[in-house]
C-alpha cells in the first residue's frame, strides 16, 4: 500500500502541535531537574534495631518520623524527596551516603533516637565535626557501631575504627565546606523543637558520625529524644509525638530552604573576556577581578552562597551589589580564576579591571601591551 507524504488540511497543524508539546515537556523536565532534593535517612533497620527497650525500637520510631516528614515535603511541587529506606531493611552506612551523593541532593537528614542508663531527656542535632567532648564521642560511637554488622566492613571503611577517637579526626575535613549550612539547618531544627514543642534543647553539637562523613552536601543527624526516659519514650513511641516531631523537622527544612532561596544570586550575563597570547600580562597599579554575579540583595560572602568559591568580594554599585572573585594584577592569573568560576557554575563570569576605584577597559589594557 502506498503511503502519501502529503499533509492534508486536517493534519497540517499536527506537526507544529507536536513540536509545541515537546517544547513544553522539555521545559518541564528542566524545571524538574531544578527541584530542591532532600534525602531522608531513617536510622538503623532490619537486623539492626538501634537503641531499644522492651517497648520501643529506635529503627521503628525513626522510620515512622521520616515517612511523615517525607509526606509533608512531597506536598511541595519544587521539592524532591529521596529515602534511604522506606521499610524495615538494613542499609549500610556507606550506602546511605552513596544514595544521597548519586541524587546530587541539597540536604541529608538522618533521624535517630537516643538512650541512656539514666532518665536523661531532650533533643539534640549533630553536624559532622571533631568530638568536642567525651560525651559527644560516645554518642557518635554508638551510632557508628552499626558498621560491625556490615559485611566486609574493614575493607569498606579502610580500617576505620569507630571506637578510636583518633580515627574520627580525619573524617571531618571533606565536610568542612558545608559546615555553615549544616549548622544553620541544625539550629533551625533545635529551635523548632524548643519553640514549637517546648522540648528540652540539648543543643547543636559536632561529632564524628560515619553516615554524615559519607555525604557531600549539608548534612545533619537528629537525636529526637531518649527512648529510655519513661515520659519521653512514650512520647516518641506515640503517633501524636511522631507527628509533632515530623512537623517540626519539616518546618525547619522549609525555613532553611527559604533562607537559601533568598540568597540565590542572579548571574549577570556579559561577553566573555578577550583572548590573549601565552605571555605573562602583569599590569602595575591594576586590579583584575572576576565578576560572577550581581544582585539587589546584600548576600553574605560565604562559600555556600557562591557554589563553594571562597574569598568573594561584595561591592555596592548604585542600588545593586556586585560580587567579585579573585584580585590580581596578573591577567593570566585572573583568566585561571575565571575558568575556576565557570567550572563552579558561573558560566557567564567575566574579567573586569580597576585602577584604584575607577573601572577601566580590559581591552584597552591588553592592547596597550
Amino acid at each position: 500500500m502506498k503511503i502519501s507524504k502529503k499533509i492534508s488540511p486536517n493534519n497540517q497543524y499536527f506537526i507544529p502541535f507536536i513540536c509545541f508539546i515537546l517544547l513544553v515537556l522539555s521545559h518541564t523536565n528542566l524545571i524538574a531537574q531544578e527541584k530542591f532534593k532532600v534525602v531522608l535517612d531513617a536510622g538503623h533497620g532490619g537486623k539492626d534495631p538501634g537503641k531499644h527497650t522492651h517497648k520501643y525500637n529506635e529503627k521503628d520510631i525513626a522510620l515512622n518520623i521520616v515517612l511523615l516528614v517525607g509526606k509533608k515535603l512531597e506536598s511541595n511541587k519544587d521539592i524532591s524527596v529521596i529515602y534511604t529506606r522506606k521499610t524495615d531493611v538494613f542499609i549500610d552506612l556507606k550506602e546511605r551516603g552513596k544514595i544521597a551523593n548519586q541524587a546530587n541532593a541539597n540536604l541529608f537528614v538522618s533521624v535517630h533516637c537516643n538512650a541512656h542508663s539514666s532518665q536523661a531527656y531532650g533533643a539534640e542535632t549533630y553536624v559532622l565535626g571533631l568530638h568536642a567532648n567525651r560525651q559527644n564521642f560516645e554518642v557518635a560511637k554508638q551510632e557508628n557501631s552499626v558498621i560491625f554488622l556490615e559485611d566486609n566492613y574493614q575493607e569498606k571503611y579502610a580500617g576505620f575504627d569507630p571506637n578510636s577517637p583518633e580515627a574520627v579526626i580525619g573524617m571531618t575535613l571533606m565536610q568542612e565546606e558545608y559546615l555553615d549550612q549544616s549548622l544553620m539547618l541544625a539550629s533551625n531544627i533545635q529551635n523548632s523543637f524548643t519553640d514549637k514543642l517546648k522540648r528540652k534543647n540539648r543543643g547543636v553539637k559536632q561529632a564524628g558520625f560515619v553516615v554524615l562523613h559519607q555525604t557531600y552536601m549539608p548534612s545533619v543527624l537528629i537525636e529526637t529524644g531518649f527512648i529510655t526516659n519513661t515520659q519521653e519514650g512514650a512520647y516518641l513511641g506515640s503517633k501524636s509525638g511522631q507527628e509533632k516531631i515530623a512537623n517540626s523537622i519539616y518546618e525547619a527544612i522549609m525555613a532553611y530552604k527559604k533562607h537559601i532561596d533568598a540568597n540565590i544570586v542572579i548571574e549577570e550575563v556579559k561577553p566573555v573576556a578577550p583572548k590573549v597570547d601565552s605571555k605573562s600580562r602583569v599590569f602595575e597599579g591594576v586590579n583584575f577581578k572576576v565578576q560572577i554575579a550581581s544582585s539587589s540583595k546584600k548576600v553574605a560572602t560565604k562559600a555556600y552562597n557562591f557554589r563553594g568559591l571562597k574569598n568573594i568580594e561584595r561591592v555596592k554599585v548604585g542600588k545593586h551589589y556586585k560580587y567579585y572573585f579573585g584580585n590580581t594584577s596578573n591577567y593570566d592569573e585572573i583568566v585561571k580564576l575565571q575558568k575556576e568560576a565557570k567550572k563552579s557554575g558561573y558560566t557567564s563570569a567575566f574579567v573586569v579591571a580597576f585602577k584604584g576605584e575607577e573601572k577601566v577597559s580590559v581591552n584597552e589594557l591588553l592592547s596597550s601591551k
